[in-house]
């Protein structure tokens, strides 16, 4: 299955909590997560992945920080 570029939006408001998001998705790199692209301003966190939206999803609530998909952009 070929990679796809998710989009959530993450209630981030400091760099901690960009760091916190990076690092659950980092422990993912090499198991489908390819690149994760995080933008504190926008509050959006875009991850190229061939795991399922959802699981991404999960992986990254487990942060404790307020998390939307917003959808696979093309």
């Amino acid at each position: 299955m070929a990679a796809q570029v998710h989009e959530f939006k993450v209630a981030m408001t400091c760099s901690g909590c960009s760091s916190a998001v990076e690092k659950v998705l980092g422990k993912l790199k090499g198991q489908g997560v390819e690149k994760v692209d995080i933008s504190l301003e926008d509050q959006t966190v875009l991850v190229t992945s061939t795991l399922p939206a959802d699981q991404l999803l999960e992986t990254i609530k487990k942060t404790g920080k307020t998390t939307s998909y917003v959808g696979a952009k093309q």
